[in-house]
């Protein structure tokens, strides 16, 4: 790659606007619950010299020029070593580990452990949150405080920094989108909001949300006064949300030149997820990921409709769904095709990854789901003895939840469900307060196995065998009183 596209790297790879700025989800939050701004206070009397608030510099290389600093490429993919300080819990190490995954499921960047690279990213507990800018010789550290800077949003925003970028507030255009308020800033940090002397363009709008735009109040010394003002609506909620946004991901797999950048990223607690030119036909070739992150919870997805070329073994046009952020994460649904809806799935975690390939042949209408945040719930697929219970067991449930709890056998199997422990809130002889509902199928519109269409109480169960390879558990809880709820095992069992 030439020396013109590492310059579009490391001058914050943003350009002319040829479309309208995006704005996007961030409230008007305190400064101190923000990404940047729980950066700026982490950083407050930080003894390494910083340039923008969180960015190192090395000695003889200029700010603002970094040819040759890109991450290399090996077939298709950016591997970027890295190693992980003992001073670290493991909690703080799942953190991080867990934010290096959004990377890997949306670009062809992957944040892999360190064998015997000479060049990694050394990330360490030192002095607040900062990292240089693009890739430098040998180890280069990438501090992230242990105390002040353990957070998904700030690690995602400095290994951006790593990668090469900027803060979107400093790119030269920035005046167009967004307006300074200098009177609000004190002269000590004027410069944390100076712009770039040049940008190279990318063609991909003003992103309001990236996770590498300062939220509106940073570095203010006036209590209620903002010091970045959008343009020329002041109503715009700007600053990087929860983590990495769509264009984000957008300016990665450009400037990386990832080979299929279709990748979307789903955000919102609950939205629509569809084919391209859906309820038309999908394109030929199409390799898409859409992963669906909600800030907590788990995702559950529903398939509207569904129309996917149907071959043997879906080995030409197929959807596959991964419980998490990667296509190395446990798959929940297989791959599937034709024109029978999906069943309804649930992460295990607030993290979902939809995978959809197309071939050169026959295209369909494609497909339509709809996901939602639920706070319990999940997939089993696995064929060794599981259990499932409800929400805080062996203590109270919570109030006021609805979950489902689907198991799917592979084909030539049924499920088998035990119920080990089982007592709810017996409020009516109909359990139309809280109840545990077993369904035949994958859906609630399956017939209920069992004698009880809602079961409470101290309910028996004998042991209960699908006629199919799902059984769907709904467990339904009111705002009354509460018990210790329910614990199930199940096996897969030979169809005959």
């Amino acid at each position: 790659m030439g020396a013109t596209v590492f310059l579009i790297l490391l001058s914050n790879l943003l350009g002319l606007v040829l479309n309208a700025p995006v704005g996007g989800l961030s409230s008007k939050l305190p400064a101190e619950d923000t990404v940047t701004g729980k950066i700026e206070i982490a950083n407050r009397g930080c003894k390494k010299l910083l340039v923008q608030g969180d960015i190192a510099v090395v000695p003889g290389r200029s700010f603002t020029d970094c040819d040759g600093c890109m991450w290399s490429s090996s077939n298709g993919i950016v591997h970027v070593p890295y190693t992980i300080s003992s001073a670290y819990s493991q909690d703080q190490i799942n953190l991080l580990t867990s934010a290096m995954l959004d990377f890997e499921g949306l670009t062809c960047v992957n944040f892999i452990p360190k064998t015997n690279e000479a060049n990694y990213i050394s990330i360490l507990s030192q002095d607040g949150c900062w990292s240089y800018v693009g890739r430098i010789l040998g180890a280069q550290t990438l501090s992230l405080n242990k105390i002040g800077c353990m957070d998904y949003g700030i690690i995602q925003h400095e290994l951006n920094h790593a990668l090469g970028f900027y803060h979107e507030h400093t790119r030269n255009d920035r005046d167009d989108y967004v307006s300074i308020q200098y009177q609000y800033i004190s002269p000590g940090d004027v410069s944390v909001f100076d712009k770039q002397e040049s940008t190279k363009h990318l063609d991909l709008p003003y992103d309001y949300t990236s996770i590498m735009h300062y939220a509106a109040n940073v570095y203010s010394n006036t209590s209620g006064k903002n010091t970045i003002i959008p343009t020329p609506n002041p109503n715009v909620p700007i600053g990087g949300g929860y983590g990495l946004s769509n264009l984000d991901i957008a300016k990665i797999n450009k400037v990386y030149s990832c080979n299929n950048p279709c990748s979307t990223l789903m955000s919102d607690p609950n939205g629509i997820v569809m084919s391209d030119n859906y309820p038309l036909f999908y394109s030929n070739n199409a390799n898409c990921v859409w992963l669906i992150r909600t800030s907590s919870g788990q995702v559950s997805l529903n398939f509207n409709s569904f129309n996917v070329q149907t071959s043997t073994n879906c080995i030409s046009d197929y959807i596959k769904i991964y419980d998490g952020a990667t296509k190395s994460s446990p798959p929940i649904l297989h791959r599937t095709c034709g024109t029978d809806l999906p069943p309804n799935v649930i992460s295990s975690t607030n993290r979902m990854l939809l995978e959809f390939v197309s071939d050169g042949s026959i295209v369909e209408t494609g497909f339509k789901a709809s996901y939602t945040t639920v706070k319990c719930g999940g997939t089993f697929y696995t064929s060794s003895r599981v259990n499932i219970t409800s929400p805080n067991y062996p203590n109270n449930y919570l109030p006021s939840v609805d979950c489902l709890y689907l198991i799917t056998a592979p084909p030539s199997f049924k499920v088998s469900l035990t119920m080990n422990k089982f007592f709810l809130e017996r409020c009516t002889a109909s359990c139309s307060c809280d109840y545990l509902s077993i369904y035949d199928g994958s859906s609630t519109s399956a017939t209920t196995l069992g004698q009880n269409v809602k079961n409470c109480g101290a309910a028996i169960f004998p042991t209960l065998v699908s006629t199919g390879n799902s059984m769907l558990l709904k467990f339904h809880t009111d705002q009354s009183g509460q018990a210790t709820g329910f614990s199930a095992s199940y096996t897969f069992v030979p169809s005959s």
